[in-house]
């Protein structure tokens, strides 16, 4: 649990039912794959009469791969970019007790597919789809950036095997996109060491992988985002609070140099917040910080459109 959040470990509560009851349009679990019942997504939308097809902000939950959903409390930061004109699609994926890496990743690409192949429907622009997770979901948007077109990383038999799954813009939250056997030596260096040691067989990084991470370092190494930086990756945001106790800010220094060295420094942003803590009932439901992400989307998608025309 991060300093300066009020929630239990192990449960984060939902979001305020007032908040959604205000959004008078808005479709609610819309299943986007058959193999769980978690495959679903709620899709919310901007106030005022549609006149062109909204571009697209993609929100996948953290929780250290086990726990979380789709309309827990975390939404709310991304909910106010329908003040933007975004439609907001949040993702439910399937959880470490269910399916193991790389299972949540091949639900997130199946939910961009899902949204190109419905975007008529849905009212979407299929050309400006951005991405945006804390902690867990920061990595699977991570991987989402940096794995288009890899197919050790897409199950297409989960549907809509004609469109892509590649996006156009990706803010990450503190996810875990370094290596995770990293982690405990960075927060013992730091002193910022959490409840649990990443490297115990119970962590949330050895769920995810279905083993103990200390005996799977080929694994490891394949389930971290870093070693798929390419040219040709969107532009990311990379967020991070230098008081990190749950996933140390180096995991994002590594993903942060491995993206510039790869793209070039004007792919990439890294936005440290010295001394602040892991996402949650923090720092991270500030204003000033969403709307730091949103001038990224407005900035990155307009940009993709005109690079494509």
């Amino acid at each position: 649990m991060a300093e300066g959040d009020t929630r239990i470990p192990g449960f984060i509560p939902k979001i305020r039912q007032e908040i959604v009851d205000q959004i008078e349009r808005k479709y609610l679990d819309i299943a986007y794959c058959d193999q769980s019942p978690a495959q679903v997504v709620d899709i919310y939308y901007p106030d005022g009469e549609y006149t062109q097809p909204y571009p697209v902000i993609v929100y996948f939950h953290g929780g250290g791969f086990r726990i979380g959903a789709k309309d827990d409390v975390d939404l709310e930061p991304m909910l106010r970019g329908l003040k933007r004109g975004y439609v907001l699609v949040s993702a439910e994926y399937r959880k470490s007790d269910e399916a193991r890496f790389p299972a949540a990743l091949y639900d997130a690409k199946a939910v961009i597919r899902f949204l190109r192949a419905n975007a008529a429907l849905y009212q979407m622009d299929p050309s400006r789809i951005g991405v945006w997770g804390p902690s867990a979901g920061g990595w699977i948007v991570g991987m989402l950036g940096v794995t288009a077109e890899n197919p050790a990383f897409e199950d297409l038999t989960m549907g809509n095997a004609k469109y892509a799954s590649n996006v156009d813009a990706v803010v990450d939250w503190c996810g875990p996109c370094g290596n995770f056997l990293d982690m405990d030596a960075a927060a013992i260096k730091s002193g910022l060491v959490g409840r649990r040691p990443h490297n115990d067989p119970e962590s949330p990084e050895s769920k995810f992988l279905g083993a103990p991470i200390t005996t799977v370092p080929e694994l490891c190494r394949l389930a971290a985002p870093y070693v798929y930086a390419h040219a040709d990756i969107p532009p990311f945001l990379i967020v991070h609070g230098s008081g990190d106790k749950n996933v140390p800010i180096e995991q994002s220094i590594t993903f942060y140099r491995a993206l510039t060295k790869a793209a070039g420094e004007d792919r990439a942003e890294l936005f440290v917040a010295e001394g602040q803590p892991h996402h949650g009932n923090s720092w991270y439901t500030k204003t000033w910080l969403s709307d730091h992400c949103l001038d990224f989307f407005d900035e990155a998608l307009q940009r993709h459109v005109n690079n494509a025309q």
